[in-house]
């Protein structure tokens, strides 16, 4: 199939903003939890729909009184946490556009952001942050306002907006129409500098409209609940941040992962949202511990009759025996990984690169659903999703409604839809496609590679930029490979190289809390990474990770050639974005000597 497209169901109005959630949220339920968030002493404690309402409009007050304007862009630096969210809502509630930044952002990067966007203010979080946005002042000239988080902004501000009147506040609010700017975001930057995406209004009122829509079992039940751990600056986050609080869902934050199996056992969610790393971590660590109390094959087994009892899903029809087994370690060991989520999780969101397809059917073996989906920055979240009722593993879903997809004759795929974007930051939309995007005859350009199957699910299967010509002519796909690689516990990151080159090979690094954890399980003293790179039996582990991968395509786009490195790729080190992708590019040209030796022979 080369194009797919569904009815819309829902028709963005003329009139009303995101604000007008909270507003209803306070009239209709003024008691309901919208909120659990951490006291001082480490507790969860309840913020109801009313309390968020006057918080909000306290803040709003406060960045009226300092001189916000309608339109004006106010930049967030801040991990994942409740104040992030109020002042999201805060910034809205004034007619103004938010600006994330991610937190781990160095100076020059929020300099670049808060010049580009022409900030006027900006909310950090915490002294470091501080003391970046001070010496990244000069390239803001524009900026006036710097409050911090962690220096009672929410106090000061309140205090400051004390006099403004209700009806002062209610007609800012009311003024923001959904064609008005909501925020501007900026992408992450794996393939280059980023850039501006400009979403308003309407573009997250049609795309959580049909989300919530589509997912009742996420978004209706009374009790549903999600723990948020990944970076607000993100749009995968964001769009569940306003989707909870649309759908009137009890939201929590937690910005130290760290401290995210304790956070999971006491929040009890009904869902989370991960990136495929995440779940991957998940899979190993539990693989890593059970080798570590002696049970490894016990877990591998567990494992593999997870996978066949999912895929046997598949079919409508599992066979006795498979059934009983699934039952014995549903018992033994899926219970406990359950447990590990807070015990009531049934649904997990996956999001941001494509995920293995083991790793879908392992957890939904084990009785979590993962739902993966597709978007980008630039279409406001998710295009498509797999839905409780139409679930492909493997897929990342059909397009919502209203949402259309079809191939281009290179494969690229493209999209329309009221959740798409109108060009980047400070450029006009272009009918051509740019170097990172954009739009052809009024299709977005994805920069992504895919297929549609005859039932409208789409599958990504490369990104255009990254896709490897070999010297003998042969297309390879690299994300294939690396994804499976990248499953075995012993391994954390992936690069298959090629382009140009007369085989496909790889660089490949060394995850330190599995390396650990499989020498304690061996009684074998602690060693740096560069002594297990150079281990006969670690790199025998990760041949047989390698030869697994190649079973998956042809001998062709098999990786002949591996190096296993002595360091790690790290986002402090600039190798990962904060949504934890490579950055091929300087990925590349940090290991080119690496990647030489590979061909040297």
């Amino acid at each position: 199939m080369r194009a797919y497209s569904s009815p819309p169901t829902y028709v963005v109005p003329a009139l009303g903003n995101l604000t007008d959630d909270v507003v209803r949220n306070a009239e209709e339920a003024p008691a309901a939890v919208q909120f659990s968030r951490r006291d001082a002493d480490g507790h969860w404690q309840d913020v109801t729909a009313g309390d968020f309402l006057d918080q909000v409009s306290a803040v709003a007050k406060g960045l009226i009184a300092a001189g916000i304007e309608a339109g004006d862009r106010v930049a967030i630096l801040s991990a994942t946490r409740y104040e992030w969210t109020l002042f999201d809502y805060a910034i809205w509630f004034v007619g103004a556009v938010g600006v994330p930044i991610y937190e781990t952002s160095v100076a020059a990067q929020i300099g670049a952001i808060l010049s580009d966007s022409g900030a006027v203010a900006i909310i950090a979080e915490r002294p470091e942050h501080l003391t970046r946005i001070a010496s990244a002042r000069e390239q803001a000239p524009e900026l006036i306002h710097v409050w911090s988080i962690e220096d009672n902004a929410v106090a000061v501000l309140s205090r400051l907006g004390a006099d403004i009147a209700d009806d002062v506040l209610d007609s800012r609010r009311t003024r923001t129409c959904p064609s008005d700017l909501a925020t501007l975001i900026y992408t992450s930057g794996t393939t280059g500098e980023p850039r501006g995406c400009p979403l308003t209004h309407g573009n997250f009122m049609y795309e959580l409209s049909v989300a919530v829509e589509e997912l009742p079992e996420l978004f209706a039940d009374d009790d549903a609940a999600t723990l948020l751990f990944l970076p607000l600056a993100h749009v995968f986050a964001r769009i569940i941040e306003v989707g909870c609080i649309k759908a009137r869902v009890r939201l929590g934050h937690t910005p130290d992962i760290t401290n995210l199996a304790t956070d999971l056992r006491e929040f009890r969610p009904t869902f989370v949202l991960a990136v495929p790393r995440v779940f991957e971590k998940v899979f190993n660590t539990a693989s890593q511990k059970a080798t570590a109390q002696g049970k490894g094959r016990i877990f591998e087994r567990a494992a593999e009759v997870a996978i066949a009892y999912s895929r046997a899903l598949d079919t409508g029809k599992v066979p006795v025996r498979l059934r009983a087994q699934h039952a014995a370690f549903s018992r033994l060991v899926y219970a406990k990984l359950r447990t590990a989520l807070g015990g009531r999780c049934g649904y997990a969101v996956s999001g941001g690169a494509p995920m293995g397809e083991r790793l879908g059917h392992f957890f939904r073996g084990l009785g979590i659903t993962v739902l993966e989906g597709y978007g980008l920055t630039e279409t406001t979240g998710a295009l498509t999703v797999n839905t409780v009722s139409a679930v492909k593993i493997g897929s990342v879903g059909r397009p919502f409604p209203g949402t259309s997809v079809r191939i281009a004759e290179d494969g690229e795929l493209l999209f329309r839809g009221d959740q798409v974007f109108a060009g980047y930051w400070g450029a006009p939309p272009s009918s051509t496609p740019g170097p990172d995007g954009g739009f052809r005859d009024g299709w977005f350009c994805t920069g992504d590679i895919g297929e549609i199957d005859d039932e409208g699910f789409v599958r990504i299967t490369g990104r255009k930029k990254e896709m490897i010509v070999t010297a003998g002519g042969k297309n390879v796909a690299p994300a294939i490979l690396e994804d499976r690689v990248r499953a075995h516990p012993l391994v954390d990151q992936c690069l298959v190289v090629g382009d140009g080159q007369p085989f496909i090979a790889a660089l490949i690094t060394l995850d330190r809390d599995a390396l650990a954890a499989w020498a304690r399980a061996r009684d074998i003293p602690d060693r740096s990474l560069r002594e297990s790179s150079a281990d006969p039996e670690i790199r025998a582990h990760i041949e047989a990770a390698v030869a697994e991968a190649n079973r998956a395509v042809s001998q062709a786009e098999s990786i002949r050639k591996f190096e296993v490195l002595p360091g790690e790729w790290t986002e402090e080190l600039g190798f990962l974005t904060p949504s934890l992708k490579l950055k091929r590019a300087f990925v590349m040209r940090e290991s080119k000597d690496e990647i030489a030796r590979l061909y040297a022979r």
